[in-house]
């Protein structure tokens, strides 16, 4: 799963947000680091949606403007939960390596 994917998902973990939400949550999960464009959540958010991992929660009218909310589905809620899963065993096996990286040689 890609990184982006990854922080979508995770933004929707705990609530559903509409795409400013959305935008807000990554950046902040990211501390900054990850900036997603519009058309990219937008694109990404179809995908999802096509793979059945978010689905529309509701719509609602905010100035006279669309503002769409979205939400993990079950499936989506799995598939979040399997790559945080992997994400901790690799970093697990990192964090390994590193201590033996640093431990003291004996000669």
């Amino acid at each position: 799963m890609r990184e982006p994917t990854f922080l979508i998902l995770t933004a929707l973990a705990d609530a559903p947000r509409h795409g400013y939400g959305i935008l807000h949550e990554v950046s902040q999960l990211s501390g900054g680091r990850v900036s997603l464009l519009t058309g990219t959540l937008y694109t990404a958010l179809d995908r999802l949606s096509a793979e059945g991992l978010v689905e529309q929660d509701r719509e609602e009218i905010v100035d006279g403007r669309a503002r769409r909310y979205y939400r993990l589905t079950g499936a989506g809620l799995t598939a979040l939960t399997a790559e945080t899963a992997r994400l901790r065993e690799l970093t697990a096996a990192a964090e390994d390596r590193l201590r033996l990286a640093h431990r003291p040689r004996t000669a």
